[in-house]
């Protein structure tokens, strides 16, 4: 278990999961009870827990300023921090597109890709959990093949989405607008699967 003193970091980890979590669940009820007059108010909602995320990531950087010997490498929190944030972000940048790009109705395929978003924010959740005790885990392995997993499932699904936008639609504004949404909900995927790589890469170096 972490020492009292070290585990700010590792509290905080956790903390910057759960506004992930909480961005993405957002954006899966904004999108299943889709409302365009609403949307606007939603996306000011959606960056208020994106804000509330990045000053956790300060709060991390100043304390490793002053820090003498942090738990791990300075580079690894510095990593960690940053692309745990970074995960709320692209949340974030899928809402902005579906209201820059002036969606009327969602595609289904959104929302299939918006439930691997939910999976892999909760699997990073639980993984930086047991992050936390990272020599004595032993479930920390299968978490992080199962984001690995998710990531897998979120490019066969951008795939398929992308082809049946092609293959199925005749308006060119509704392809060009989905292409660029679905875009950025496979970043997300993409996303958790860094900050998965970064744990990887510390348990290693640690062992």
């Amino acid at each position: 278990m972490a020492k009292k003193q070290d585990s700010f970091y590792f509290d905080n980890f956790i903390a910057c999961a759960e506004d992930s979590c909480r961005a993405a669940e957002m954006l899966k009820g904004t999108l299943e009870d889709f409302r365009t007059e609403g949307l606007q108010e939603r996306l000011n909602q959606l960056h208020e827990i994106e804000h509330s995320a990045d000053m956790k990531k300060h709060d991390v950087l100043d304390r490793l300023a002053k820090e003498f010997l942090p738990p791990i490498e300075r580079e690894d929190i510095v990593s960690l921090s940053q692309n745990i944030d970074n995960i709320t972000d692209k949340v974030e940048d899928v809402m902005l597109r579906v209201y820059m790009n002036n969606v009327q109705e969602i595609e289904p395929g959104a929302l299939k890709m918006t439930d691997v978003v939910i999976r892999c924010c909760q699997a990073v959740k639980e993984m930086l959990v047991e992050f936390k005790d990272f020599k004595r885990s032993k479930n920390l392995k299968n978490l992080i093949i199962r984001i690995n997993d998710l990531e897998e499932e979120s490019d066969k699904l951008f795939m398929q989405n992308v082809r049946d936008l092609y293959t199925e639609s005749e308006d060119p504004i509704r392809i060009i607008a989905w292409r660029d949404i679905y875009i950025y909900l496979e970043r997300c995927a993409d996303a958790c699967e860094h900050v998965a790589d970064v744990v990887e890469s510390v348990v290693m170096k640690n062992s």
